[in-house]
């Protein structure tokens, strides 16, 4: 037992050092050198902070793009999933809620036309994409809230559209809604 116990001791120690000073210093060290310095890349417009750019955020008004619901109610202090699985009957009633609610608000949309993105949450909760078909599904109903010509927002999504080297196309929901106030402007 004796013998056991001094290795232990320089174990523990070890991995405290390691993983309360070595690793945090490492990780801030890293984040120094990312933009805004590991704080999050604020959106700012007329010199007013509107959000971040790699966070969700919610939009209800039908003359804004919706983004992608959120399990964490869009605060990323709580980031998270949902971790209810896809038979779960509170999760398909929830999903079907949301699907109801868009085609409330998106009376000319078939409920097959709904990309999955609008109704299910991201792992994350915070996803501040949508694809470009989440965003074109919601075209007719800007259009007519705002009285602006579709062909108008359909060219603001083709401009707004990342085309990341991995992954799929994706549209940042807060930076194409200031985009879109900017047309009335």
């Amino acid at each position: 037992m004796k013998e056991n116990f001094l290795p232990a001791i320089r174990i523990t120690a070890v991995s405290i050092l390691m993983l309360m000073v070595v690793y945090p210093a490492l990780i801030l060290g890293i984040a120094q050198i990312a933009p805004a310095n590991g704080k999050g890349e604020t959106v700012t417009v007329d010199n007013k902070v509107v959000g971040y750019k790699l966070e969700g955020q919610f939009f209800s008004d039908d003359k804004y793009f919706w983004s992608r619901p959120s399990a964490a109610g869009y605060n990323a202090a709580g980031s998270s999933g949902s971790n209810k699985g896809p038979t779960n009957p509170e999760y398909l009633k929830q999903v079907q809620d949301r699907i109801d609610t868009f085609l409330v608000h998106n009376p000319s949309i078939k409920k097959e036309e709904i990309p999955a993105e609008l109704v299910t949450a991201s792992g994350s909760g915070l996803d501040p994409d949508i694809s470009p078909a989440g965003a074109k599904v919601q075209v007719k109903r800007i259009a007519a809230e705002r009285k602006l010509d579709a062909a108008t927002i359909l060219s603001l999504i083709d401009k707004q559209t990342e085309y990341p080297f991995f992954g799929p196309d994706k549209v940042n929901v807060l930076k194409l809604n200031i985009e879109l106030d900017k047309l009335e402007k």
